[in-house]
């Protein structure tokens, strides 16, 4: 067997699997999940017809580079949403979701025969950053994000020495699970950090669509736009349709950016056999060309955030983030002395609602924990089952 495998942490929800085997949830309650972030809202009537009415595409193999329509139509919703004009052909790459072009990027970009070859990753964290790092063969290094600053992450925590062994950094903006929105200012340090030093930057940008400002989150692509950098060097930007249409069982996304990279990117994915289905691809072409459906399901998101939020400003430490579906919310000290994993395990055997502890998110780095004594709380499900979920943890933090 492949030695590095031994080096993967167990992913956050078999750990609280294991956390919560002997948990015997109160029945008089019936079961709310706040803790998986899957969209459940429904899928879009257009993309369901564009899947039924494109089946031919079943009886023949797709080009792992996608159909030109497809790119171009990914390419034309960068420029509407971003003001960003890339070349469809060459920095502009279909995917399986962000999820697994995160893994797979790691896997062409790190050359692991160069010593102390490292992943920058943020923390708390999406757990495939650091997956798809070991897996490559790198060592990890992480940025914790600071509560003071909107949760930004602290990118000084990473010394010079460690700076000049990165080959990756990750980032995730509208941020998992803190909701942050990276500003122009932390663009351009990092920008100037991956010029000194030489490294990737794979920006996640998969819950971009949502969000609670008047303004939407900049996105990378912007960023370097703004900077002067239009040839996009060593920058490759990930989003999907799963959270923007509610799709997540097509696995539909892209990569876009540096053309050098995604040169490299087709090449290894080519190999690897990772070609998006026809009929996946013109439903996605569906899904990029319209905005209708996008604006409905971020109404319901702000709608749900505007009731739920004020109800727990009360007993937790939380506010309405910057975007996505997330709220990251701080357990109070009389609250099990604030443990993450105490108050979870108890809302669920007392309340029958289920959260996720934020300290499963993140890994001890620099002296602590900082996903711990926090919670995430996903707003997925419907408005009613969030109010009432939202209902239930008052009631929990009030009584402890």
């Amino acid at each position: 067997m492949n030695p590095l495998l031994g080096r993967l942490h167990a992913y956050p929800f078999e750990r609280l699997r294991a956390l919560t085997r002997d948990v015997h949830p109160n029945p008089a309650y019936r079961p709310i999940s706040l803790g998986i972030g899957e969209p459940r809202h429904p899928a879009p009537a257009l993309v369901e017809q564009a899947l039924c009415g494109s089946l031919a595409g079943l009886s023949s193999y797709p080009a792992t580079a996608g159909e030109p329509a497809l790119r171009e139509a990914m390419a034309a919703w960068v420029a509407r949403r971003y003001g960003v004009a890339l070349n469809p052909g060459t920095q502009v790459l279909p995917v399986n979701g962000s999820r697994e072009a995160l893994f797979a990027l790691a896997q062409t970009v790190i050359d692991a025969s160069k010593p102390g070859a490292t992943v920058v990753c943020p923390n708390p964290f999406y757990q495939i950053y650091e997956g798809a790092a070991l897996l490559a063969g790198a060592e990890t290094a992480f940025a914790n994000s600071d509560p003071a600053r909107n949760f930004a992450c602290d990118w000084r925590l990473i010394d010079e020495a460690t700076w000049a062994r990165t080959q990756l950094l990750y980032t995730c903006s509208p941020g998992n699970p803190t909701g942050a929105v990276m500003p122009l200012s932390e663009w351009k340090e990092l920008f100037e950090l991956s010029d000194r030093h030489g490294f990737v930057i794979a920006s996640d940008e998969c819950y971009s669509e949502i969000y609670f400002r008047d303004e939407p989150p900049l996105g990378a692509l912007a960023a370097a736009k703004a900077l002067g950098r239009e040839d996009f060097r060593n920058l490759v930007v990930l989003t999907s349709l799963s959270k923007r249409s509610n799709v997540p069982g097509m696995r539909s996304g892209f990569v876009a950016g540096d053309a050098a990279i995604l040169k490299a990117f087709l090449l290894y994915r080519t190999y690897h056999g990772s070609a998006m289905s026809k009929v996946v691809q013109a439903a996605s072409i569906a899904a990029w060309n319209d905005e209708v459906h996008v604006e409905a399901n971020r109404a319901q998101y702000r709608a749900k955030f505007a009731q739920v939020t004020p109800l727990l400003t009360d007993v937790l430490d939380v506010k309405l983030p910057d975007a996505g579906f997330y709220l990251w919310a701080g357990v109070p000290r009389h609250a099990h002395g604030g443990d993450d994993i105490a108050f979870s395990l108890g809302l669920l055997a007392q309340y029958n609602v289920s959260v996720l502890p934020g300290s499963l998110l993140a890994r001890e780095a620099h002296g602590h924990n900082p996903g711990a004594g926090r919670i995430r709380m996903a707003l997925v499900a419907e408005a009613h089952e969030c109010v009432e979920a939202a209902q239930r943890i008052v009631a929990y933090t009030r009584s402890l």
